[in-house]
C-alpha cells in the first residue's frame, strides 16, 4: 500500500511509520519540521508543510495514496489547533476519495465502571495539565460527527499511552475505555500504531469510532 502519514515526527506518527515501513508499505511522512522529519530513520518520501497555513496541501499531498493516517497533536498552549487540523484532512479526503484514519482521543469514551461517566466528564479523572487537550479532542469527536463525505476512522486510544514494547497483541472496543483485569488502561505506542495499521489495510474506514488497549 501507499500511505501517507500526517504528523509523522510525533510521538504516535514516528511509531507509525516505522510499522508501515516494517510491512513493507510506501510511505509518505509529513511534518511541519525538515529536521524532525530528516532524523526519522527508513526509505520514505519527506513532505514539510504546514496544514493551518496551506489547507489544500493535504488534498495535493494525499493524491494517490491507498490510505491517509492522521497522526496529528498540536503544542502545548495551542490544543484548540486539533479542529482544525482534522478539518484540513477531512477536505483532503473529501477531494481524493482516499480513506483516512484518524487518531482520536480518549476524552468522549466510558469509563469501565459503568457509571456512565466519560474520561473528560467524570470528576477527578483527568489531571488539569491533560484538561485542554481531552477537550480539544473532544471538538474533533465532534466535528467528525458532522462529516459525512469523507471515509474516516477515528482510533482513539486508551487512558494512558506509554513506551512500552511491541507485542502485537491488543483489544478492541467502541465507546468504553478498554481495561485490564487490573483495571488499567493503557497500550504502547508502538502497540497502537499496530492497531492503527490493522484498521489501514483492512480499509475499515466508514465513519467508525474504535479504541484499543492492552488485554
Amino acid at each position: 500500500m501507499k500511505l501517507i502519514v500526517f504528523g509523522a515526527t510525533g510521538d504516535v506518527g514516528q511509531h507509525v511509520v516505522a510499522e508501515a515501513l516494517g510491512r513493507g508499505h510506501s510511505v509518505t511522512a509529513f511534518a511541519r519540521s525538515k529536521d524532525r522529519l530528516d532524523a526519522l530513520s527508513g526509505n520514505m518520501r519527506r513532505e514539510v508543510g504546514d496544514l493551518l497555513i496551506d489547507t489544500d496541501i493535504a488534498c495535493k499531498l494525499m493524491a494517490g495514496h491507498d490510505a491517509a493516517i492522521g497522526t496529528l497533536r498540536p503544542s502545548a498552549g495551542s490544543e484548540t489547533d486539533l479542529v482544525d487540523l482534522t478539518r484540513a484532512l477531512l477536505k483532503g479526503a473529501v477531494e481524493t476519495r482516499v480513506p483516512l484514519f484518524v487518531t482520536g482521543g480518549a476524552a468522549t469514551l466510558k469509563l469501565a465502571d459503568g457509571s456512565g461517566e466519560t474520561v473528560l466528564t467524570a470528576p477527578g479523572f483527568l489531571p488539569d495539565a491533560v484538561r485542554p487537550i481531552a477537550e480539544a479532542c473532544a471538538a474533533q469527536d465532534a466535528l467528525l460527527e458532522t462529516e459525512k463525505a469523507a471515509a474516516w476512522t477515528c482510533l482513539r486510544p486508551p487512558a494512558l499511552l506509554i513506551q512500552g514494547p511491541r507485542t502485537g497483541n491488543y483489544i478492541s472496543g467502541t465507546d468504553t475505555l478498554v481495561t485490564d483485569a487490573e483495571g488499567n488502561s493503557q497500550i504502547s505506542y508502538a502497540d497502537f500504531a499496530v492497531a492503527m495499521l490493522d484498521l489501514a489495510e483492512a480499509r475499515d474506514s466508514h465513519h467508525k469510532r474504535l479504541t484499543v488497549g492492552w488485554p
